[in-house]
């Protein structure tokens, strides 16, 4: 306007003025120069006001598929806000809405200028307010920095607040890498985890038994060892039909039929699937099989297999330690990701049966190359922690079970004559399945607690692969090797052993001090616990009549005979090595016969075999198969 009023003065003047001189005429001719300046000013100005308002659109739009699904979607869900209309829709409210939006978006325009937070994938659909933060953490969630990415994923662990649609939007948002961080944190809301994918349609002329036999017959059958060629032709020879006719007639031992010789009853729930899987477990600990199992569609045939036979733990057992170890190969983690396995596995984890969550754990530490250097091979469960954790780990503290033990079941509480209410078994405080996941790990939160699990068996009857004979020699280098992967060695360690599991940790240390790329284990050990050892043997080989259990003693059990040869050399050879590298060891031994079946009772491990020297000797009031506390 002053310009304007300029430019008039200036015309009147020349207009009226008498004929113009020089001086008017440098006058006017600067005048003109002054137009020409503010005029490139303005248009200046107003292309660069106008670029600047479209960057800002587009800097606070989305162009993503997922939002425009997620739009046309019927999600249903109630507003906290009043549904007073005039209270919400007056003319104060719709200023005050118009001053939040303005305010909203000269600060997100300030992010973008100085930080560029929706650069990207996310990039062009109007977000709403309430919206922003979600889109920031799904943005952090993807940084190239793995600090930042996994303080997006605790974050939104830690989010209670969001919509059901929010979740719905990072569940499909995110990427494989978030997903599984967010199945690791234990406060996440099981709504970030889409349901699998729907499982294929079976044919008509197929059933869940036709296709576990195409999948193990489809799977490499040459250069397997023989206890993967023994599960593996058992469970193509057999079927439903062939049980029940060897149920109904006469059993020959040493037959494959043989594992079922104690129930004449009807064929037990899951049987013919329970041989598959136990078959396909065994080509699972080998990397390009499960290869195989992936290509032939294994994934979702197991996960059907998991629904079908929810409430039988065998069959979840199995299905469990399958994925798990198909989980070792980082090429497949994308498979199983994208099949639905990481949302069942969050779910799981979060159960209250210790073995069910302890083998989705091991899945998930497997996926899970965020946090998660180490490798948890079969027969390696992780107790404490199981899920992310900021608190630093400052020990290992090792679980090794014994004769007809097994990872959890060993380290249960005592069990008592009395029926225990529902609400005791509910109250960890009162009753515990396995007391090294509940009470140690919450008096010792800085520990990594790890148990281990190997096959053992009183009798070559009851052994689960009847060719597979395997000494304590090849049992201790077979764990040893898993223990490498899982990191054990790399911060102080605590062995806690129960009857040949002391065996087993002996030789272990034995035969790391002979390696020195296992220097680690060695120096890393402050002590080590026996629970009932036989350090002499055991007279358990030599009660083998009228004992049904005991007619053929598995290799295990003549491994263990009183004043055994191996058994004393192994026992010199730990004596001097444990003083020279000064460990502090400390021996239980129990006080109580154990019952061998219904005919036989007696002590597996007396008194004068338990004891590793005669210093640092406990009785307790137990017996060798309950080593509880």
């Amino acid at each position: 306007m002053s310009l304007a009023a300029c430019c008039v003065l200036s015309c009147r003047r020349i207009g009226t003025s008498t004929p113009l001189t020089k001086s008017h005429m440098m006058y006017w001719k600067d005048i003109r120069n002054v137009i020409k300046v503010t005029g490139s000013l303005i248009l200046g100005g107003s292309l660069v006001f106008t670029y600047e308002v479209l960057a800002l659109k587009k800097s606070l739009t989305l162009d993503t598929e997922v939002v425009e699904r997620e739009k046309m979607k019927s999600y249903i869900y109630v507003h906290t806000d009043s549904f007073n209309k005039p209270e919400n829709h007056g003319i104060v409210w719709q200023a005050r809405k118009e001053l939040h939006k303005a305010v909203r978006k000269v600060l997100a325009a300030s992010a973008k200028i100085l930080r560029n937070p929706f650069a990207g994938t996310f990039s062009t659909v109007d977000i709403e307010d309430h919206e922003c933060a979600m889109w920031l953490l799904l943005r952090k969630s993807q940084a190239d920095s793995r600090t930042e990415r996994i303080e997006a994923v605790q974050e939104m662990s830690n989010t209670h607040h969001w919509h059901d649609y929010q979740y719905r939007v990072i569940a499909q948002a995110c990427d494989p890498r978030t997903l599984i961080g967010l199945a690791r944190s234990k406060e996440s809301d099981l709504r970030f985890f889409l349901p699998p994918p729907p499982l294929p349609s079976l044919k008509e002329d197929s059933s869940i038994e036709e296709d576990l036999r195409q999948l193990l017959a489809s799977l490499p059958q040459t250069e397997l060892d023989e206890c993967i060629q023994y599960y593996t032709s058992l469970a193509l020879n057999e079927s439903s039909q062939s049980l029940a006719a060897q149920k109904g007639g006469l059993w020959c031992f040493g037959g494959n039929g043989l594992p079922y010789a104690e129930s004449f009853g009807d064929i037990p729930a899951a049987t013919v699937e329970t041989f598959f899987l136990e078959a396909i477990v065994k080509h699972s600990e080998i990397p390009t099989h499960c290869d195989q199992i992936e290509a032939k569609g294994g994934l979702q045939l197991l996960q059907r297999l998991h629904y079908l036979y929810r409430d039988c733990p065998k069959v979840q057992r199995n299905i469990m330690r399958i994925v798990g170890n198909m989980a070792l190969s980082e090429r497949l983690h994308t498979p199983i990701v994208r099949s639905g396995w990481v949302s069942i596995m969050a779910e799981t984890l979060k159960s209250h049966q210790i073995m069910e969550a302890s083998h989705a754990a091991r899945t998930l530490a497997n996926l899970d190359r965020e946090t998660v250097k180490e490798k948890y091979q079969d027969g390696v469960y992780v107790l404490h922690p199981q899920y992310r954790t900021s608190q630093p780990i400052k020990a290992d503290v090792l679980f090794i079970h014994g004769l007809m033990g097994a990872a959890f079941k060993t380290w249960r509480q005592h069990d008592s004559e009395k029926v225990l209410a529902e609400k005791d078994l509910e109250d960890e405080n009162r009753y515990t399945t396995c007391w090294p996941k509940t009470w140690l790990a919450k008096d010792c939160p800085a520990l990594r607690i790890i148990s281990v699990e190997y096959d053992t068996a009183l009798s070559d009857w009851r052994a689960r692969c009847p060719v597979e004979r395997k000494t304590i020699a090849f049992r201790s280098s077979e764990l040893l090797s898993k223990l490498t992967a899982a990191g054990v060695g790399d911060r102080p360690l605590i062995w806690i052993s129960h009857s040949m599991g002391g065996l087993l940790v002996k030789k272990m240390l034995l035969e790391a001090s002979k390696m020195p790329e296992l220097s680690t284990i060695i120096n890393n050990t402050r002590g080590i616990i026996f629970f009932s050892v036989p350090h002499h043997g055991s007279r358990l080989a030599e009660y083998s009549v009228n004992v049904r259990y005991l007619l053929f003693p598995s290799l295990e059990v003549k491994e263990l005979s009183k004043d055994s040869p191996a058994l004393k050399t192994l026992q010199d050879d730990f004596l001097e090595f444990a003083k020279d590298k000064n460990f502090q060891v400390l021996s239980f031994v129990e006080t109580q016969p154990t019952f061998i079946g219904s005919m036989l009772k007696l002590h597996i491990v007396p008194v004068d075999s338990a004891g590793i020297d005669c210093r640092n000797l406990l009785l307790i009031c137990a017996c060798e198969v309950n080593p509880h506390v």
